[in-house]
């Protein structure tokens, strides 16, 4: 049987080129290949594939909200990681590390066009 090996979502954004900057500088990610509208950036065992859109697309509309979940070994260092670049944000775009009801230590971090990145592990594993 074929085993999956990863996800990568396609995240859409309005600005590409400001959007790779974004999560190279805030995220730790590499952009590792672009072209005219579409942009693939990894970090470890993680990838994502931005999309630039077209400028008549309201990215900011909660109803279209995207949301990827990235699970990592240490929330805390992580975060401790990206805490210089994650305080330069507008108030709002940063929710520091806490204990989900549902046993996840998370912190989230909002992109430049509304994406929601959860980054977070499992509270035993902490």
């Amino acid at each position: 049987m074929a085993t999956l090996k990863q996800i990568t979502p396609f995240v859409l954004c309005a600005n590409k080129q400001a959007s790779i900057e974004f999560f190279e500088r805030v995220l730790g990610f590499a952009c590792t290949f672009s072209s005219d509208n579409y942009a693939f950036l990894r970090r470890d065992n993680v990838a994502i594939r931005l999309l630039e859109v077209l400028a008549d697309r309201e990215l900011h509309d909660r109803r279209s909200q995207q949301h990827v979940y990235i699970d990592v070994d240490d929330v805390d260092e992580l975060y401790a990681e990206m805490k210089s670049e994650l305080d330069k944000l507008a108030p709002g775009r940063v929710r520091a590390p806490f204990d989900t009801e549902y046993g996840q230590r998370e912190f989230h971090v909002i992109d430049l066009d509304a994406l929601l990145i959860s980054f977070g592990q499992p509270i035993d594993a902490a």
